[in-house]
């Protein structure tokens, strides 16, 4: 199951876009928001019921259709095997367990390893955390017993998984590499999952088709299809987390699955959080140069054309309600433009009020370090694009409020 290791340094973002970034709030051009609770043609939505049966997937379609593509529909056959377990891991605190699941179409195969470790001091069914990493299962801890999924070294990102925090609160673990459902890089098409549906070459990809942020997705959806079937998770309480460009694929897999409890979105960014007509940071331009396989082709339309969007992230946010919805920003990640990430999250509490809960009360951003915990949470901390301690305690507060 080792897999080539695609790393991707965030460095050059800004060395390349240098020169057309907006790093002053005073550059930041006026813009006007399209609104949450109007429907296309005009019509007002005023109830629960309208919001779920109209704007809801009026809004879902807009972002399918204009940034991160139509998930296809097909007959995939799915199998899980088990691979390892371990009742003693972590000195007898949690229980190891890698399943492997396997994606056919009756002639293309693809395959990926879950690694989840659980508290044994729960009892009965356990809430858990599900996010991807980056650089392959074995890199969220020294444990010996974790399969690789890439080349990469053992536990060289520890210090974003604070499994024994987490386990110590009562909480579980599942993450998968994400690569295994598609490679991070220009035309790797034909290795991810895309060919599962019968995009087998990049030139099967049109203006509105799904590409990575659309496969990963999909995968989260897969992961908690099989969450659903193991007796030790609660699958009730499936708290999904995304860093980076995970945060925009959480985000997006959040909105078209309702199952996920909690959505939680860290240092997301452009195409996440952030609102786009902003276009302070990182932009539209620069993300579909510089990934022009994580959205849809048609999002090429509004590169340096934000001002002609017709759809933001306020309102992609808008479509966790009602669920626990919590954005998380760095003090010094101004290419996520954190004000736009805390404004959307904002802005997105107009239909949590239509359920009768508080968001973000003010638009003013609240100090550093200071979490605000409504049904929509945020905070801004001190340091730059990362996970962090104090990033996982807050999530776990959040969580405990809302699940507990």
């Amino acid at each position: 199951m080792k897999r080539l290791l695609v790393v991707i340094c965030c460095l050059p973002l800004f060395l390349l876009h240098a020169q057309d970034v907006i790093y002053d709030e005073s550059k930041v051009p006026s813009y006007i928001l399209p609104p949450i609770l109007t429907t296309n043609n005009g019509e007002d939505i005023h109830t629960i019921k309208q919001w779920e049966e109209i704007r809801r997937p009026e809004l879902l379609n807009v972002f399918a259709g204009g940034m991160f593509g139509f998930t296809p529909s097909g007959n995939i056959s799915v199998s899980y095997d088990e691979l390892h377990t371990n009742n003693k891991s972590f000195n007898g605190k949690a229980t190891c367990k890698q399943i492997k699941v396997t994606f056919s179409n009756g002639f293309i195969r693809r395959e990926a390893i879950i690694l989840m470790y659980l508290p044994n001091e729960v009892k009965g069914k356990v809430p858990v955390f599900l996010s991807y990493n980056f650089n392959g299962n074995q890199t969220i801890s020294d444990d010996p017993e974790i399969i690789p999924s890439t080349n990469a070294n053992r536990g060289n990102q520890k210090s974003r998984w604070p499994l024994d925090m987490i386990l110590s609160a009562g909480y579980g673990v599942v993450t998968a590499w994400y690569g295994d459902f598609f490679p991070d890089a220009r035309n790797k098409h034909c290795e991810s999952i895309l060919p599962l549906y019968g995009f087998s070459s990049i030139h099967d990809i049109k203006g509105n088709s799904w590409q990575a942020i659309g496969a990963w997705s999909w995968g989260l959806s897969h992961i908690m299809d099989y969450l659903e079937t193991d007796d030790r998770i609660d699958e009730s309480k499936v708290i999904l987390m995304g860093h980076s460009r995970q945060g925009k694929a959480a985000l997006w897999a959040g909105a078209q699955d309702t199952r996920f409890a909690v959505v939680i979105s860290n240092n997301s960014g452009c195409g996440g959080a952030a609102l786009s007509k902003r276009t302070f940071g990182e932009t539209i331009v620069s993300v579909t140069n510089t990934f022009p396989h994580w959205f849809c082709y048609n999002l090429n339309h509004y590169a340096n054309n934000e001002e002609a969007l017709t759809f933001d992230q306020h309102q992609l946010l808008s479509l966790i309600a009602p669920r626990p919805l919590y954005v998380a920003s760095a003090e010094e990640d101004k290419w996520a433009d954190p004000k736009g990430e805390y404004l959307s999250a904002y802005h997105a509490g107009e239909v949590y009020q239509l359920y009768g809960m508080k968001g973000l009360e003010t638009a003013a951003m609240p100090a550093v370090n200071q979490p605000v915990m409504n049904r929509i949470g945020y905070h801004i901390r001190t340091g730059i694009h990362d996970v962090t301690d104090f990033d996982w305690k807050n999530f776990i507060s959040f969580v405990d409020k809302w699940l507990r």
